[in-house]
This record gives structure tokens, C-alpha cells and sequence, in this order.
């Protein structure tokens, strides 16, 4: 059975659209898209790793600096070895103001945890594990969430566009989730409910099409 390492954040998690800050919401096992992407790919071990508020390179001075996802992710890899595949969907709270960094900067740190799995030697016989690279939907700024992500909306609207040209430069496949699912009116930034089969079908379908047995 192969191994397929979802790295990503709280719509990784299974995080619900928060009507207020103090909600705490998370979507049943078996109705989150990891979830059911484990049985679309009954073949794969499917290793959920959603952190809320992960982010890709950077220390977070409000929530914790525990949610860098570049510090992390050497210790995922080597504890889930041997790794086949790493689908990595990041990005999004990258794009609260308090980083200020703009969409390129944002691909070009999702490039860089690109090149650090396929340096790991966390694949199978020691080698690289293969890599999907997946833009996250716009956001809105909306609900309880918007102060958090000003400005954040007219950077996720090019997003996409950067992450592809960044997977192209890394020679790894490329999923656009915006594509397949929108986010909620409710926050602007977690999905509802109707997106998690829609994305767990359009994750089944890549990995069959780009990472085949």
C-alpha cells in the first residue's frame, strides 16, 4: 500500500466556517474530503496533516511560530517514511496582513517546501515522494475573519496563476482548488459542507491520473 501525506492547514484539518472566532467546528471523520479521499484511494494509506493557521515559511507571532509549515514538515516526512506522495495545499493564511507578502511571494514559498520533500530522501528505496502542488481557492473578506486577512482577497484572486508557474519550475503536477470548490460566505475562508466531496473526487482523480500504480 502506497502512502499519500496531505499537508495542509485547516481546510486540511476539516475546519467549518466560523460564524464567530470562539467557534471551534470540525467537520465528522468520514465527511471531511480527507476522509473521504481515503475511500476514493482505497489502495493509498491517506495520512491527514491539517494544522489550523499553518502557513508556509513563516513564524507566526499571533498564534505560535509551532505553525511554520517549513519547520515542521522535515519531522512529518521522516515519521511518515516512507512517503509516495505529498499533496500540499497551503497558502491561504499566508495572506493575513500581518505577513505582508504578496501571491508570488507566497508561490515561491510554496516552491521551496517542494524542493525540501524532494530533497528528504523520505520516498520510497530513500528517494524523492512525489509531489501535488495545489492552489487554494480566493478568499473573501467577510465574517468574523476579515480584519485578519485585509487585503488578502485581491491577492488570492492571482494565487493560482503563481503556484502553477511554481510547480512548473519544480517539475511537480498542479491542482487549482478554486477550480473545484469556492469558500464560505460565512468567514471567507473554510469551505461548507458541499465542498468536501467535490474536492476529495478531484483529488482521487489527480493522483490516479499523475501518480498511477
Amino acid at each position: 500500500m502506497r502512502t499519500l501525506l496531505l499537508f495542509g492547514d485547516s481546510n486540511t484539518h476539516g475546519t467549518m466556517p466560523l460564524p464567530d472566532l470562539g467557534f471551534g467546528g470540525r467537520f465528522d471523520r468520514d465527511e471531511r474530503w480527507a476522509g473521504r479521499l481515503a475511500k476514493l484511494l482505497p489502495d493509498w494509506d491517506v495520512i491527514a496533516e491539517g494544522h489550523p493557521g499553518r502557513t508556509t515559511v513563516h513564524d507566526d507571532p499571533v498564534e505560535g511560530a509551532h505553525r511554520n509549515g517549513l519547520t515542521v514538515l522535515p519531522a512529518l516526512l521522516e515519521s511518515h517514511k516512507a512517503v509516495d506522495v505529498v499533496l500540499i495545499m497551503l497558502g491561504t493564511n499566508d495572506l493575513k496582513e500581518r505577513f505582508s507578502v504578496n501571491a508570488c511571494d507566497v508561490a515561491l514559498s510554496l516552491e521551496r517546501l517542494v524542493r525540501v520533500i524532494l530533497a528528504s530522501g523520505a520516498g520510497p528505496g530513500n528517494g524523492a515522494p512525489g509531489v501535488l502542488l495545489v492552489a487554494p481557492p480566493p478568499i473573501l473578506e467577510v465574517g468574523c475573519l476579515a480584519g485578519m486577512f485585509a487585503g488578502g482577497a485581491a491577492k488570492s484572486a492571482a494565487l493560482a496563476a503563481e503556484i502553477e508557474a511554481a510547480a512548473k519550475r519544480v517539475g511537480v503536477p498542479f491542482l487549482d482548488a478554486g477550480k473545484v470548490v469556492q469558500v464560505s460566505l460565512v468567514d471567507g475562508i473554510h469551505y461548507d459542507a458541499a465542498a468536501n466531496p467535490a474536492l476529495a473526487e478531484a483529488f482521487a482523480a489527480a493522483i490516479r491520473a499523475h501518480f498511477p500504480a
